[in-house]
């Protein structure tokens, strides 16, 4: 059907015409887009105007206004009605009677409708004094009635914007920055929202305000097509979900991207971040533009004063080769010449980065369209620049940022744009891809005096994840990268090797520390083997901590620093020759060892609860201290049970594991008998800690049979259904090859949940093997868990009966 055939069936039947045609169009496959809204935007202003006529009498000195994105004749398929029925108020009565002419109808479709009838004095008056009513104002369109009163108010709304924009200007740029730290940054969030976030639809709609003030404008190119990318995908989530929503739910990603003809949900996000991207740049473009215009009329009539008239040239500071600072911005010396200096880009950034400026617009753009490519290898300069750059701490990512939204970062390192704006669907990461290597060399700049080659540290922070673009393991396609960008970059071979080493274990230290037992020679020599020397080792250390802390609040915490701490003093001492042939058992504290000989002598268990409120005194500093929960260690006889049990009892009292480690207690000479020993660190998921006392009773109770576990957490299941939610992917079991020779390394990895840890010690206990040690961490939503078991006689078990507990197990879980 035709948009005249819609809009004629709209004319003809009325509301109900409407209502119909309406629903035709939102249903036509080929159309979609920017003429969607505008045939949706006319179709209402016929079917409006048609209401506003309706009854035959005239009303003089009225006329009906859409505004904000209904004036723009942005109409998206359950976007508000933004209206406002302007009128003289010569006759109040019949604009009273008109207006419930036209709202009511609106209301009997169940459409929402933002509405005000106003005069024009009372309209400007409260846009004077609401800013939010003014920027809808900026966008008023004429639908029906006095055209000579609509566009009085245009006028009039516009001049007094222009002429309020030295007051009204600074208040829009508040309201910005105060929605973009309730909203969070558009460009980086799993679950954004497409208008309020920053870098959306409301952050382009300033923007536009913004250049109506004449005062400033926003860069230009890209900005449309961002805009109308944001409005696509709305487009496509109102038809999707049937709602007036703007937040992009994870579970309605793959649903949007097939309404948008797009391959699956990271295709669209990574789509969205880019526009997002484009819109947040201009934003701080403009939004800086705007500071330097009000300050210079605030300085300009002093300066007039003072020199007796004339303009004063601004005032030129040289910050490097081609380099200089104007007016609070890095820009390019007159003498500058790109086509000639294909260093000058990294340059320039590097000395906007050291100086904490940012490089201006228009040095980037002139950059971006002349420079020559850099040679392959980069002469030294180049390197050397890229290393001052990453190591400029915070202000490293401004810069970075307006390179990259040039192009330039890209034409230098070619690699980079299979990493750009690429989400990471892990609740642990709060960063795309590439701005998580950007503030990975960040973090790494706080820690280039702990190592004698800081510049391999910063590049592989730059690194450390490029590989996440290509398919497999990304950290062996890492490898592969790092080795070809080394090169090119134009380390030397020894060097090359080194970032290469680092890219391909970044997760090594960190893994083998809180999923491995630091006791076995084994875990030391595969972890000294695959580093090779104590220079490697010492980098890789700063880049374990400096990758956390780029990933978010759930990858670091004082105690995984305190283990990866331990493990490289271990792990050093093994390249050092020194290390230990067999495991030796570390020393029982006191209060373990009263527990221990207490839970022999009771022959039941016993604990103690406590809160931990400080790092471990061997932990490195990284910032505050993060509340750590509360400590329980309870001591066990030896027995079967003991892990499923334990785990049981805290999932029925709900209380959060943290971490978790088991292991044989060794206990005083003359004292026999052998004892568990479980440490954790747990938190009440809601409402305060249940005593120790109930704890330890209802131990004894499922230790002895009593108390059934399994039944008592399948009450509360059924009881409390769960919600819909994210759809985690499945749990994965594997078998650790050769990381112990003493034992049988199964790994976990599976979504946490209440009695996680009780059903995968229950499934171990019914496979008949032993355990001999246990390391759980919970990283955000995800339990990461490692068990070393043996068989019945102590021995590690054989490789199919291995496979076949591992597969049993993940059977269970994904049960």
């Amino acid at each position: 059907m035709t948009s005249t055939n819609v809009r004629k069936d709209a004319e003809d039947s009325g509301p109900s015409g409407y209502a119909a045609a309406r629903l035709r169009l939102l249903q036509e496959e080929a159309r979609s887009g920017p003429p969607r809204r505008s045939a949706l935007a006319e179709l209402t202003d016929d079917w409006l105007s048609g209401l506003f006529t309706a009854g035959n009498e005239q009303v003089r000195g009225v006329s009906l206004i859409a505004v904000g994105g209904y004036g723009r004749g942005e109409l998206s398929p359950r976007s508000d009605l933004d209206l406002v029925l302007l009128h003289d108020g010569s006759d109040p009565g019949a604009v009273a009677t008109l207006a419930d002419r036209i709202w009511y109808p609106v209301w009997d479709l169940g459409l929402a409708l933002d509405h005000s009838v106003r005069t024009s004095a009372e309209a400007r008056k409260t846009a004077a004094e609401d800013l939010k009513v003014q920027l809808g104002l900026l966008d008023a369109r004429h639908i029906a009635g006095d055209l000579g009163l609509t566009a009085g108010l245009r006028t009039a709304v516009l001049a007094d914007w222009r002429n309020q924009a030295p007051k009204r200007l600074p208040e829009l740029q508040e309201l910005c920055a105060e929605r973009a730290e309730r909203q969070g940054e558009l460009q980086y969030l799993l679950e954004p929202d497409l208008k309020e976030a920053r870098g959306g639809l409301r952050d382009a709609t300033a923007l536009r305000a913004v250049a109506a003030s004449w005062l400033a404008d926003a860069p230009r190119e890209g900005l449309d097509d961002a805009r109308r990318r944001l409005l696509d995908v709305r487009d496509a989530l109102h038809l999707t979900t049937g709602r007036a929503t703007d937040r992009l739910a994870l579970q309605e990603q793959d649903q949007v991207a097939a309404e948008l003809g797009l391959l699956d949900a990271d295709t669209l996000l990574r789509q969205v971040y880019e526009a997002a991207r484009v819109i947040s740049y201009a934003s701080d473009v403009t939004w800086r533009e705007v500071g330097r215009v009000l300050r210079s009329r605030a300085v300009r009539p002093r300066l007039r004063a003072m020199l007796g008239g004339g303009k004063q040239a601004a005032e030129r500071s040289p910050l490097a080769e081609g380099v200089v600072e104007q007016d609070g911005e890095v820009v390019l010396a007159r003498a500058a010449r790109p086509d000639r200096d294909p260093v000058l880009p990294l340059r320039a950034a590097a000395a906007a980065a050291q100086a904490g400026l940012p490089l201006s617009l228009h040095a980037v753009r002139r950059m971006a369209a002349g420079v020559r490519p850099l040679p392959t290898p980069w002469p030294a300069e180049a390197r050397e620049q890229l290393v001052t750059l990453l190591g400029s701490g915070q202000p490293t990512i401004e810069v970075w940022e307006a390179l990259e939204a040039e192009g330039l970062i890209t034409q230098m390192l070619p690699d980079w744009e299979r990493v750009r704006c690429r989400p990471q669907r892990n609740a642990v990461h709060i960063w795309t891809v590439d701005r998580h290597l950007i503030e990975t060399a960040v973090r790494a700049s706080e820690f280039t005096r702990r190592v004698h080659r800081p510049d391999l540290l910063l590049v592989a922070a730059l690194l450390h994840d490029i590989g996440k673009g290509w398919p497999g393991d990304h950290s062996v396609a890492g490898e592969i990268i790092a080795k070809d960008v080394a090169t090119r970059i134009g380390f030397d071979r020894d060097d090359v090797a080194v970032l290469a080493a680092l890219v391909r274990h970044h997760l090594l230290l960190v893994d083998t520390a809180t999923r491995r037992d630091l006791e076995d020679p084994a875990t030391l020599r595969s972890v000294a083997e695959a580093v090779g020397s104590q220079g490697t080792l010492e980098l890789l250390h700063a880049l374990t901590e400096a990758d956390a802390l780029a990933t978010g609040p759930a990858a670091w915490s004082s105690w995984r620093g305190s283990l990866v701490a331990d493990l490289v003093k271990r792990v050093s001492a093994v390249l050092a020759g020194d290390a230990p042939d067999e495991p030796e058992a570390a020393a029982p504290t006191a209060e373990q060892e009263r527990l221990a000989i207490e839970a022999l002598a009771t022959g039941g268990p016993v604990l103690s609860l406590r809160a931990q409120t400080e790092p471990p005194a061997d932990a490195q500093p990284s910032g505050d201290p993060e509340p750590l929960g509360v400590e329980l260690v309870i001591a066990v006889p030896d027995q079967p049970g003991v892990l499923p049990a334990v785990a049981g009892v805290l999932a029925v009292h709900r209380l959060t594991v943290r971490t978790a480690e088991l292991s044989t207690q060794d206990l005083p000479d003359g004292v026999e008998g052998a004892v568990l020993l479980l440490n954790w660190r747990v938190a009440a998921q809601y409402g305060s800690l249940p005593q120790a006392a109930r704890l330890r009773a209802d131990l004894v109770r499922v230790l002895d049979g009593s108390l059934d576990v399994a039944g008592r957490l399948a009450e509360r299941d059924a009881a409390y259904p769960r919600r819909r939610g994210v759809v985690a992917p499945a749990a994965r079991v594997t078998v650790a090859a050769a990381a112990s020779r003493h034992a049988t390394v199964i790994e976990v990895r599976a979504q946490d949940a209440p009695g996680l840890l009780f059903r995968i010690g229950r499934a171990l206990e019914d496979a008949g093997v032993r355990m001999r040690s246990a390391h759980v961490s919970t990283l955000g939503a995800n339990a990461v868990d490692a068990f070393y078991v043996t068989d019945a006689k102590g021995v590690p078990l054989g490789a199919g009966e291995a496979a076949s507990v591992a597969r049993k197990l993940e059977e269970t879980l994904r049960g």
